[in-house]
């Protein structure tokens, strides 16, 4: 399997890009996010990479960091998602927001990648928790023992009013160390970034 490449950047195209390594010129599939941050025609470029082999192709995606390749790896295995809708993913969020959208189960941020509706959101959901390892969310102490903070959270900040879109911004802006906090102490550090 090529892993990576390093070499100089011939042609951008809107689906990703071509890179002359020692005369061959590898066609390299990549996020939009990707694309955007690829340097200048003629400047060298290093590329982490997946494979992917069918019966009919073969075809090189490109990365510009290992856990965005990592991560392509993992959607690959969800049903419903191909190499394509992997790309989607990746186009619009790095893997840290995406696992912060899978850790609060928040399917309206989901939803935003393209091709990705309510059933396909929930399985990825349910699929990718184990997958990704993703850390259990704290349970709230003295509470039902099933709700957790960050939902709580979310949840309280719809009912304030605030859009769906909001709420994921704020939550975007928790640390990612809450040891010890609580249900109040998140949301103030929420509200307090949703009114800058």
């Amino acid at each position: 399997m090529i892993a990576s490449i390093s070499g100089t950047i011939v042609e951008i195209l809107p689906d990703g890009a071509v890179v002359d390594v020692h005369g061959v010129g590898y066609r390299l599939l990549m996020p939009s996010s990707v694309i955007a941050s690829l340097p200048a025609v003629g400047k060298p470029v290093r590329a982490h990479t997946h494979l992917h082999v069918r019966e009919d192709a073969m075809t090189l995606y490109g990365f510009s960091t290992i856990e965005q390749r990592d991560l392509f790896a993992v959607l690959l295995g969800v049903g419903g998602i191909g190499p394509k809708g992997a790309l989607a993913v990746l186009s619009v969020y790095s893997p840290d927001a995406f696992r912060k959208a899978l850790v609060t189960e928040d399917l309206d941020a989901l939803t935003l990648i393209p091709g990705v509706g309510k059933k396909t959101a929930a399985r990825m959901i349910l699929e990718l928790r184990e997958k990704l390892a993703l850390p259990e969310l704290e349970v709230v102490p003295g509470g039902n023992g099933k709700r957790a903070v960050l939902v709580e959270v979310k949840g309280a900040l719809l009912n304030l009013g605030y859009t769906p879109a909001e709420a994921r911004s704020a939550m975007e802006s928790l640390p990612q160390d809450r040891d010890g906090s609580s249900l109040e102490d998140l949301l103030k550090m929420a509200l307090k970034e949703l009114v800058r």
